[in-house]
């Protein structure tokens, strides 16, 4: 069918067929047989990768060993031609099992599918299955060169672009220890010899006509130097090379990998010494080539990047900001899915800041709740400059645009007091708890020679609900540390108590939910801006896909957390006593001990009742007595229905930069990095 496409004389030429097998520097995957050909049209249907298929027509008659007058017409006329229309082609033809070696004539690559968006060649993490000779699984320590694929060079090998070419001769040179030098380079061919004078070992490639590919041409393997001979330096060991050959271990954005650690890699591999700035420099380019750029490119990539996000996301809010220049300022994103979800989460709202490690440093802001099941519920991230007024302010002022204002809404954060002063600015009818961990670190800041009694005495005065259990536990803190009932005081009691909040504070007395987000993230923020946003929506992504699936699979009224802790508080109401005064009202004996509580009202004298909205012991103990069942006592923050919803939003990924269609006057705008102070000194990674 092919043949008959390029008008070919199969009894006169032979005609082979290859398409690239998604490998990195591997040639391209040979079409033999029904087999292969299968394998190709099965990945051109239904990856989102396009797969080239290569026509190679020989020179030599099939019948005599000559090139006849007809093949010599058809040579004329291949140059020009190309496969249309194989996107059609619904039954796989039959394929002549014999393979022949062909000489330098080929067709112009083809593009099967026109409508699968392309895809920019990956590092992947291990080869296709049953590629034919030659076919090796990527090195797993991930450095080329060991028997790996780069190391494979032969006539005819394919090569997905020049820089791709050479590569892949460099390492071959720093694995069999020797050097080359560019004898010859132009922009449609290459030529490159053994540095020796007199030793015949050298390399030809062309490019392909009307594509990006190259091909080996010509191939002398031996080498015919002196033995004695060697070179003074590596001189293919190059910064960008060195970056090809360790960029597999820096796939993982968590992973530590120093540049002395390239240093003894390379040296391990491939015996070849390089300089600690080599070293940095390669691993530069190696984050540069899996991170979307360098960080200038990053931020230019940028407001396409949130655009995408936008348009894949309907319902999100994106504000960037630029200051004079275009040079960037603050970003603030809002997944459509949070901004719903929240609706369904406890009022409560957890803030935090923490430093970005990269480049262009910076701050990350986060806003975030807790769900139905006690897990992070992530609202809003933000990135600026540094944590001062203007930031925070302007961070807050963006999360009360999007979520507006809720009567009942509580702020948790440390006592920052730029955060202090953008909460009074912005949230004046908000309650502003302190974080009591917080808290407590700055007493022990305050007061270095008593922290064990704080440690002792603290924490409990903090959490308890019972207003004269409160004044008990505050004096005995106070003895036990003089000094502290002032400084306390002056802080507001209702701030860092839960017996005094003037709010219902629920469970949560810490930003601990901010910090778990922040340390789920610390790998992440030395990323690029646009890598590091890329990374936050894979991760809600993520946590978004997963809940909703665990919470779709939940069969108990309440959440799986919250079942646990009324199980845990049943087991202990069965030692409780219940007397009755009426059909609402009971005492309760726990211990030496007795609560009263009312049904009516819901309450309970120990208030974990009210402020929790979760059923206490004591009033576990009344339901296992009368006919009042537990679930109507729970708020329906706890309930799966709530849970479920909270994810019901989805995040949608992506698409890859390649693919990427935006607006003209959103991609001719180039935002530029925010100015920052470069640290003078030795590069500490």
């Amino acid at each position: 069918m092919i043949a008959k496409l390029l008008n070919i004389d199969e009894s006169v030429r032979k005609m082979e067929l290859n398409f690239e097998t998604g490998v990195p520097f591997k040639p391209l995957y040979g079409v033999t047989d029904d087999r292969t050909l299968e394998l190709y049209m099965h990945h051109a249907r239904q990856e989102s990768t396009k797969y080239f298929l290569l026509v190679t027509v020989g020179e030599e008659s099939v019948r005599h060993g000559k090139v006849s007058d007809k093949a010599k017409t058809e040579d004329q006329n291949l140059s020009d031609s190309y496969i249309p229309g194989l996107d059609s082609i619904n039954e796989v033809p039959n394929v002549a099992n014999s393979r022949t070696a062909v000489e330098d004539v080929c067709t112009t690559p083809v593009e099967p599918y026109q409508n699968v968006p392309p895809i920019p060649i990956s590092v992947v993490e291990a080869d296709v299955e049953g590629s034919g000779s030659g076919d090796q699984t990527c090195v797993e320590e991930g450095i080329y060169g060991e028997g790996g694929i780069l190391g494979d060079i032969e006539e005819h090998c394919i090569f997905r672009s020049k820089k791709e070419l050479m590569t892949c001769l460099s390492i071959t040179a720093m694995t069999e220890k020797f050097q080359y030098k560019v004898f010859k380079s132009k922009p449609s061919f290459v030529v490159v010899r053994c540095v020796h004078t007199s030793c015949s070992w050298r390399v030809r490639a062309k490019k392909l006509v009307e594509s990006e590919y190259w091909m080996v041409t010509k191939y002398e393997k031996k080498h015919t130097c002196p033995t004695d001979f060697k070179p003074v330096r590596r001189r293919q060991a190059t910064s960008w090379v060195v970056g090809e050959c360790v960029k597999r271990k820096l796939i993982n954005p968590g992973r530590v990998y120093r540049p002395r650690d390239v240093m003894d890699d390379m040296k391990r591999k491939f015996g070849v010494d390089i300089s600690y700035s080599v070293a940095w420099r390669g691993r530069e380019c190696a984050y540069d080539n899996l991170r979307l750029g360098t960080p200038e490119q990053s931020y230019k990539l940028l407001p396409g990047y949130l655009h995408l996000l936008m348009a894949t996301n309907p319902g999100s809010v994106v504000n960037l900001e630029v200051s004079d220049g275009n040079k960037f300022q603050y970003l603030f994103i809002a997944f459509a899915a949070s901004i719903h979800g929240f609706s369904y989460c406890r009022p409560i709202i957890s803030i935090d800041a923490t430093h970005l490690k990269g480049k262009y440093i910076g701050v990350l802001f986060t806003a975030v709740c807790h769900d139905a099941n006690q897990q992070i519920f992530p609202l809003v991230f933000g990135v600026g400059d540094s944590e001062n007024d203007a930031s925070w302010s302007w961070f807050l002022g963006r999360v009360k645009s999007v979520f507006g204002v809720n009567p009942a809404l509580v702020i948790v954060s440390d006592r920052h007091r730029s955060i202090n002063n953008a909460v009074q600015e912005v949230f004046p009818q908000a309650f502003h708890g302190i974080c009591m961990y917080h808290m407590l670190n700055n007493l022990k800041t305050m007061f270095r020679n008593k922290t064990k009694e704080l440690e002792q005495h603290y924490i409990r005065t903090a959490k308890t609900y019972n207003l004269q259990d409160f004044h008990v536990l505050f004096y005995t803190l106070c003895s036990a540390v003089p000094g502290v009932k002032e400084y306390l005081e002056a802080v507001g009691l209702d701030r860092w108590t839960r017996s005094h909040a003037p709010s219902r504070r629920y469970n949560i007395m810490t930003t601990n939910i901010s910090e778990s987000l922040n340390a789920v993230l610390v790998k992440v923020r030395e990323l690029p801006i646009t890598a590091f946003v890329n990374e936050i929506r894979l991760l809600c992504q993520k946590w978004f896909h997963e809940r909703r699936t665990k919470a779709a699979g939940c069969t108990t009224m309440m959440s799986k957390d919250i079942e646990t802790k009324l199980e845990e508080r049943k087991d202990r109401a069965q030692a409780m006593g219940v007397i009755c005064a009426d059909q609402y009202t009971f005492d309760v004996v726990d211990g030496d001990r007795n609560y009263y509580a009312d049904m009516a009202l819901w309450t309970c004298t120990c208030r974990k009742f009210q402020l929790d909205k979760l059923p206490c012991d004591h009033v576990l103990a009344v339901v296992r007595k009368t006919p009042y069942q537990a679930y109507d006592l729970c708020s329906l923050y706890y309930t799966r229905e709530f849970w479920h919803e909270t994810y019901r939003g989805v995040i949608s990924p992506i698409p890859h930069i390649s693919s990427w269609t935006i607006a003209q006057e959103i991609s001719e705008f180039e935002l530029q990095p925010p100015d920052v102070r470069t640290v003078a000194g030795r590069r500490r990674k």
